[in-house]
């Protein structure tokens, strides 16, 4: 008799994989690491900022201090080995002696290799206040007594060239963000406003915002930063420009924004929100504003550097920032003379970090812009 066939044993059933349900945060942040562009410009900025922000603590020695008798000092280098060949773990420099150029008759530096000058970390030099608040003598780093080392050589007036850049950053990326933010307030709120309302509303705006575009940027800029008088007050001075790159620069966020809402105010969600009774207020806060961060995050990012650019131009110009102020552009004013840039051309570094500020503002607000689309495949 035959044998009756057994039935397949079941197969088992898969298991089931819980995956963590992502926010439009996490999704953002995970798409935003994954740009190593955007990485390397946040880092730029950061370390911009700290060096801004801690300018005392990274110079050697007083940035604001007149020293005639070290006027247009050349960069000194940092050795590990001196000429003989031995190594030092401890990095040294060698102090420079001017000399006449027989030929020229022009001051020119030779380098004392017979006294090597050792560079030391974490040292007590002259006094500041950390942060405006902390009275502290900490440096990063300085030499022994009757050496000296100017990483980035020194100005007309015997002044730290690093230590100026450094504290020129406070003045040129506080002010980029004074203005940035202004921008973005006045344009986030008329572009909401003009999209949400609409009708006589959006047409009294839009007409206004032709009217502000119809105005050309810098020759309006340069006219009204030449008109601040000189005898203002440092603080006034600095709301009056930043008031002055934000003057016109609000009209394109406006737009972008408007045409935004007007998509958004048709959804369901905005629909559902008007029939349970919400304010207007409510719907513009707590709905609208919400789906209109990013756009407005990225275009904050991608706008400091243009005022950077702008305030540097103005201020090489003259009529900018003033004395005793320093920015960046301030500092490549002392740059404008060929024949002082072709014999100290050190004097051209605040470029470097103007571009350094700028790349690295741009690299970041590209990977914000690809970030807060997550769901793109590009």
């Amino acid at each position: 008799m035959a044998q009756l066939a057994q039935p397949a044993p079941a197969a088992a059933p898969f298991p089931q994989i819980r995956r963590r349900r992502e926010s439009y945060t996490d999704l953002v942040w995970r798409k935003f690491r994954k740009s190593k562009i955007a990485i390397a410009g946040g880092l730029i900025i950061i370390t911009l900022v700290v060096l801004a922000v801690c300018s005392d603590f990274f110079s050697s020695t007083d940035p604001v201090a007149i020293n005639m008798q070290q006027a247009y000092y050349p960069p000194q280098p940092i050795y590990f080995v001196d000429p003989w060949g031995r190594f030092s773990l401890q990095p040294f420099t060698y102090p420079l002696r001017s000399e006449i150029d027989p030929a020229t008759f022009l001051p020119s530096w030779r380098m004392d290799t017979s006294r090597p000058c050792k560079i030391s970390f974490f040292v007590q030099s002259w006094e500041y206040k950390f942060l405006g608040l902390f009275p502290s003598r900490l440096h990063l780093y300085g030499v022994e007594e009757g050496c000296t080392f100017y990483l980035l050589g020194t100005d007309k007036f015997g002044r730290d060239l690093f230590g100026r850049i450094a504290l020129a950053g406070r003045i040129s990326l506080m002010l980029a963000t004074a203005a940035t933010l202004i921008i973005v307030s006045i344009g986030s709120t008329v572009g909401i406003v003009s999209g949400y309302y609409g009708g006589w509303v959006d047409n009294l705006i839009q007409r206004f915002i032709e009217f502000v575009q119809a105005f050309p940027t810098l020759p309006l800029w340069m006219a009204l930063a030449a008109v601040i008088p000189i005898t203002w007050d440092q603080r006034l001075i600095f709301v009056t420009m930043s008031c002055i790159f934000a003057l016109l620069g609000w009209t394109l966020l406006a737009r972008e924004l408007r045409g935004k809402v007007l998509a958004l105010r048709e959804t369901d969600f905005i629909m559902a929100a008007k029939e349970m009774g919400a304010s207007d207020r409510r719907i513009i806060f707590r709905h609208l504003f919400p789906n209109c961060l990013s756009h407005v995050i990225v275009v904050l990012t991608l706008t400091i550097p243009s005022i950077i650019l702008a305030e540097s131009f103005l201020s090489f110009l003259g009529i900018g920032i003033q004395e005793p102020l320093v920015s960046w552009g301030t500092l490549m004013r002392e740059a404008q003379s060929l024949q002082t840039l072709g014999s100290n051309p050190w004097l051209m570094w605040p470029v470097a970090f103007i571009l350094l500020a700028v790349i690295g503002f741009n690299f970041l607000g590209d990977g914000l812009r690809d970030a807060v689309d997550p769901y793109s495949i590009v």
